[in-house]
């Protein structure tokens, strides 16, 4: 991620930057680097081309082939735990130039194991050394979410939740889901998010996104009984279930360069057909996120403009926002209360500081 210039930056797109955030929806495989990809390729010998990892790192009107680079980077690149601490230190590292404070963050240790070939301890215990070094270095907390890849076998699933209970860290604070929906309904993981709650791990999942249907929003929140949802937005197209997820204040961790809808959406219509500008008028509580922020070219401050720029919200929604993410953070409910009263604080006085014209609510 590249910060903003102070010196380039308007009013606005400082009090983005400043106001406190936290991050609860981002992949660490999404998160890498141009030049530390260049450096991981390098190192193993060059598989793919130039002119390919390029491509990674342009981000067109319909954006295309994340998926392809994370798959790339388990298959092909990332060989050591020394290449797992880089990536989250540099992530956290990233993160906190945007005044991220604290961040859960997900990683898919099926694909680590298998494809990479690294020892799941051996993994997990460089993720969570990148973690503390990073809060030494730069203030930032860390959590990681052990993610299920959906598009392996359920038993896979159960193997990777077993690795995380075995070999238990406070680091590792839950599992989620994520990886392609399309034909992989949430019913199929049923077992492994039985033996997370089981074990005490928190839950979430990725579901509504691509396009897929709501019901599948209704499994994961009753069948799986996760904690919150990430992407959820087809929750729109049913106003009853989603006046239900509201009542039951299910948080939504949503991401405003979700590529689906970048793509299927025409660009004269993409940010006033988005769900996203829909889901607060039913009541459903949003947080925004950026997902794979490097291979989707968005900073935390930009995903947080977004929000206003192209959907419409205010700083008053925005505070909204903010509170969610800490309602949804996996914390200690003492230090939910803290950081609510301080960063509400912090928030308002960055918003006395704004040009009038910027802080009357948006009609």
């Amino acid at each position: 991620m590249t910060q903003p210039a102070a010196n380039s930056a308007s009013p606005l797109e400082s009090f983005l930057h400043a106001i406190p955030k936290v991050e609860l929806h981002c992949h660490l495989f999404g998160t890498v680097r141009k030049n530390t990809f260049i450096d991981l390729n390098r190192h193993a010998g060059h598989p793919l081309p130039d002119d390919e990892i390029e491509a990674f790192y342009t981000r067109g009107e319909k954006p295309v082939g994340v998926l392809r680079v994370l798959r790339a980077l388990d298959a092909q690149l990332v060989r050591s735990a020394d290449d797992l601490h880089r990536l989250t230190f540099e992530y956290l590292e990233d993160a906190a130039a945007h005044n991220v404070r604290y961040a859960e963050f997900f990683w898919n240790p099926t694909g680590t194991v298998h494809e990479s070939g690294i020892d799941y301890r051996q993994a997990q215990d460089a993720i969570a050394c990148a973690i503390h070094d990073a809060e030494r270095a730069h203030g930032i907390a860390g959590r990681l979410i052990a993610a299920i890849d959906r598009e392996a076998s359920p038993e896979a699933a159960v193997e990777m939740v077993r690795w995380v209970i075995d070999h238990r860290r406070d680091e590792v604070i839950g599992i989620g889901i994520d990886y392609r929906e399309n034909d992989r309904p949430p019913e199929l993981f049923q077992q492994a998010y039985a033996e997370a709650r089981r074990a005490g791990l928190k839950t979430t999942a990725h579901a509504g996104e691509f396009g897929m249907p709501w019901t599948n929003v209704r499994t994961a929140l009753d069948l799986l009984q996760v904690d919150r949802i990430d992407h959820g937005y087809t929750v729109v197209d049913q106003p009853d279930f989603a006046r239900e997820c509201a009542e039951r204040g299910v948080i939504f961790t949503v991401v405003p360069t979700n590529s689906y809808y970048l793509r299927t959406l025409p660009p004269e219509r993409w940010a006033l057909d988005h769900p996203i500008r829909r889901m607060p008028g039913l009541g459903l509580r949003i947080h925004p996120n950026t997902d794979d922020p490097t291979l989707h070219k968005v900073t935390p401050t930009q995903a947080w403009h977004m929000m206003i720029r192209d959907f419409g919200f205010s700083l008053d929604d925005l505070r909204g926002f903010m509170h969610n993410g800490l309602d949804g953070a996996w914390i200690d409910d003492s230090l939910r209360r803290q950081w609510r009263a301080q960063w509400t604080g912090e928030f308002e006085a960055l918003r006395a500081r704004l040009p009038q014209d910027l802080t009357s609510p948006t009609p």
